[in-house]
């Protein structure tokens, strides 16, 4: 499904569902989307936002010819604790039977990720990456992360709630910012952004300013549109060198 995400093309969720882990959570808007889509009586979401196996979804990228960058469960979490190792075995088959698309997975559960990928070669063509929202339940995954030998490894350093200080990036090659949507959003101040950036540029990782979400960098709560995406005057719109990395 074609994605408004700024950073990926579409999603791809062979699962749907979860529950809250850490304080990125609270106002967690594919919950929110997840219960309106069951008011409406959409395909797959009977249960809501409970977690749930997509097996009819599993063979959808096989399907596209056009290379084509996915984020993976956009409304769950792949390493989600009631995931079945025999379904993300077969979630992993198709992504390598699809060499031309890349495969851009999220998780806030880094123990499973590194349970599951530890002592497995992961295909080339996935983006792997953890939720870095504060400093005590975002910060530990960088670590978890960093020990796994993915092509790409990212950030998703969003929603952002506080200044999360200094930031290790060795081994980490983007690194996406955005503060909180939504009628309860919680605001994000331009300086803690501005932290994330300067310590992507002085340690050479892609850097990606996704929104301001529903709080300005003026400090004023608008619709996320009008607050728009710059950030210092400016876009900034950086993408990992898959080549290069490769490459190397």
């Amino acid at each position: 499904m074609k994605s408004k995400i700024e950073w990926t093309e579409e999603t791809w969720n062979p699962s749907t569902g979860c529950n809250k882990v850490s304080a990125g959570c609270k106002n967690c808007y594919a919950e929110t989307m997840a219960i309106r889509l069951k008011a409406m009586g959409a395909p797959g979401y009977d249960n809501g936002f409970e977690f749930s196996m997509m097996s009819e979804r599993l063979k959808q990228p096989l399907k596209k010819k056009k290379p084509t960058k996915y984020f993976v469960n956009s409304m769950s979490d792949l390493f989600h604790e009631q995931m079945p190792n025999k379904f993300l075995d077969e979630i992993f088959e198709v992504i390598e039977q699809t060499p031309q698309h890349i495969y851009q997975i999220l998780t806030k559960r880094e123990d499973r990720m590194f349970e599951y990928l530890a002592n497995k070669n992961i295909p080339q063509n996935i983006w792997l990456g953890v939720t870095v929202e504060n400093r005590k339940d975002g910060l530990p995954r960088i670590d978890k992360l960093r020990r796994l030998n993915a092509s790409i490894k990212f950030l998703s350093v969003e929603p952002l709630l506080e200044d999360i200080g200094k930031i290790n990036l060795s081994g980490i090659d983007w690194v996406i910012v955005g503060g909180e949507s939504g009628p309860k959003a919680r605001p994000m101040k331009p300086e803690w952004a501005e932290n994330v950036r300067k310590q992507c540029k002085e340690q050479n990782a892609a850097f990606f300013f996704k929104q301001w979400g529903a709080w300005g960098e003026d400090g004023v709560k608008r619709n996320k549109k009008s607050n728009g995406r710059l950030l210092s005057g400016k876009e900034w719109n950086e993408y990992p060198n898959l080549k290069l990395k490769i490459a190397s």
